[in-house]
Parts: structure tokens; C-alpha cells; sequence
């Protein structure tokens, strides 16, 4: 029994300390918009690199399209 005792107060203390302390990090959202934003970009890049990529494959004389 002492133990279950040791255990609930540990936690009734640390809930205490996490309840007190108000600066728990940032939040979510800016985060989630930050990674869209990311995934924005990278879909632009990759765009633009298939878009060179076929320009350039297209100015090869004699090309033929593989079928």
C-alpha cells in the first residue's frame, strides 16, 4: 500500500507543478501553418523542375516520346 501512496503523491505534485507553470510552448496551429506553407513551396519547386525538365527534354532534336 505504501507505494500506491509514494505514486499518488508524485503525481497529485507534478500536475501541481505542470499546472503552475504557465509557459508550456507554442502552439499547434502556427506550426501546422508553417508546415503547409513548406508543402506549398515545395510543390511550386517541384513544379518548376518538371516544367524545365520537359522543356528541356523537348528542345532535343529527334526526341520521341517513350511508349
Amino acid at each position: 500500500m505504501p507505494i500506491f501512496s509514494y505514486l499518488h503523491v508524485v503525481l497529485t505534485t507534478r500536475l501541481a507543478e505542470l499546472r503552475r507553470d504557465g509557459e508550456r510552448g507554442d502552439s499547434p496551429v502556427p506550426t501546422a501553418v508553417i508546415i503547409a506553407g513548406l508543402v506549398v513551396v515545395a510543390m511550386a519547386v517541384t513544379a518548376l523542375a518538371l516544367a524545365k525538365a520537359e522543356n528541356w527534354m523537348d528542345n532535343i532534336p529527334d526526341y520521341t516520346e517513350p511508349e
